[in-house]
């Protein structure tokens, strides 16, 4: 769900450290996604059965390691995308699917070599009243089974004041009922919704506007789990606002907003050189889930969009192949008006998810790990590369010439596999070779990209 953030002037008021959260929880923070495969993609608003067929048919054979899902919940009724982040109950009765097709899913993704991360709409409940997508009959403050108007905020007004702490988290993002998570009551009932969806298998959590959750009740509700998995929470950073994305950390991984800010200014600017710097200013990379876009900045303008063609690719090849954060792939479908809601059939998805330079540079990822990057080079504008400590090397062209470059590529001689535009299993015509001083020359078409990697 959007939150708003505003560039204001003066000192950042009201910060309440949360620092030590993990020290007196059952729990460690997760810096990235648990295991080998640490890549993760986001099938916004796809139905749970067309999720369970991509991690079967694409997303296991890409060598992706988890896939995030919309919200499991059931929802006010409507056709908008934003429908899916006003649930009025937990039961899993929403569009995209009911209980049997998610916990199906789960297991068709875990057959696959996938986890599962589940969206989780916890901050609030609707903002009007009317009929659920699974015929639950709601008020708002008002949710048979869950919810009645003593277990909201008292502030029942919309959040004006992004520098006020208790406005931002105790007031109404855009008009929708605020729980109040420093009620037991709440925190129990939040917690038994997530250990719901982990009993089905989930591995993990998005939680949906934590930004609007004190990191003080985000940690209890974790703490309330019996085994909560890995969680990442979207806290949006706003200069001068009282909320700070760092406050999060010893809970989990944070969606490192700034990063998708920073590739659009760099790829759109015409100077990608500026990525070299590309972590400063932001959380540690251990603590960052990188994206390029996601549902709500693609319809803002704060990112690059699939509208924005080969730059947008270039920036996800980037992404996967820098070191910073753990990389999560965005993957919507095609809309004119920003409002929309997804697809009814298999047309007009993006398919961001399974694009070749997508799927290359996920194994490209996989294979270079956390190896560090080396022999940094750039043209002060346009073109950079880089290797991974002697496991993988790339070059981006993002200007409208071609690039010819010898380049130290750190990489062991030999011949290898330009990844991006070769197809699977079939080098013939791409390929790149490295001589004993890990040197190559190298020609990058214009606005696209050359990978190499160890055999993996």
């Amino acid at each position: 769900m959007q939150q708003r953030s505003r560039v204001v002037g003066g000192v950042l008021a009201g910060v309440v450290a949360a620092t030590g959260l993990a020290a007196f929880a059952p729990w460690s923070s997760q810096a990235t996604p648990p295991g080998e495969k640490t890549v993760t993609a986001t099938l916004f608003e796809r139905k749970y059965t067309d999720v369970a067929k991509a991690c079967t048919d694409q997303l296991g054979p890409a060598g992706y390691g988890y896939v995030e899902v919309s919200p499991a919940t059931e929802h006010i009724q409507g056709d908008q995308w934003w429908t899916s982040y006003q649930p009025v109950s937990y039961k899993i009765a929403g569009r995209l699917g009911d209980r049997d097709a998610f916990a199906s899913m789960v297991r068709a993704c875990h057959g696959a070599g996938v986890k599962v991360i589940a969206d989780a709409v916890v901050n609030h409940m609707a903002a009007g009243s009317g009929t659920g997508t699974g015929g639950t009959r709601y008020t708002k403050y008002d949710y048979p089974g869950s919810y009645q108007d003593q277990d909201f905020h008292g502030c029942r007004r919309s959040i004006s004041d992004y520098t006020n702490r208790d406005d931002v988290q105790n007031c109404e993002l855009v008009g929708l009922a605020d729980l109040d998570t420093g009620s037991d009551y709440v925190r129990t009932t939040i917690a038994k919704y997530l250990d719901d969806l982990r009993s089905l298998g989930v591995d993990g959590f998005r939680i949906d506007a934590a930004k609007h959750i004190s990191a003080t009740d985000v940690a209890a509700i974790k703490g309330k789990m019996s085994d909560p998995g890995y969680w990442v929470q979207e806290v949006i950073h706003g200069a001068g606002e009282a909320v700070q994305p760092d406050e999060y950390t010893g809970i989990g991984d944070v969606d490192e907003f700034r990063y998708g800010s920073h590739l659009k200014s760099a790829f759109q600017g015409g100077d990608i050189a500026q990525l070299k710097s590309v972590a400063d200013g932001k959380l540690g990379g251990d603590k960052a889930r990188t994206f390029v876009d996601n549902w709500d900045t693609e319809r803002n303008g704060s990112t690059l969009t699939y509208k924005d063609g080969a730059a947008y690719t270039l920036a996800n090849v980037f992404m996967l192949a820098s070191p910073y954060g753990s990389p999560n792939v965005y993957s919507g479908y095609e809309w004119s008006e920003k409002d929309a809601g997804p697809p009814s059939g298999s047309g007009g998805w993006t398919g961001q998810h399974a694009k070749r330079e997508i799927t290359a540079m996920v194994k490209f990822r996989n294979v270079v790990g956390s190896a560090e990057l080396t022999d940094w080079w750039d043209d002060g504008r346009s073109a950079i590369a880089f290797g991974r400590q002697g496991k993988g090397f790339v070059a981006l062209n993002n200007g409208d010439g071609e690039l010819k470059q010898i380049f130290a590529t750190s990489l062991p001689g030999g011949t290898y596999c330009n990844v991006v535009k070769a197809a699977p299993d079939d080098c013939s015509g791409n390929t790149v070779t490295v001589g004993d001083d890990g040197r190559a020359q190298l020609t990058v078409p214009a606005k696209s990209a050359v990978a190499l990697h160890l055999p993996g």
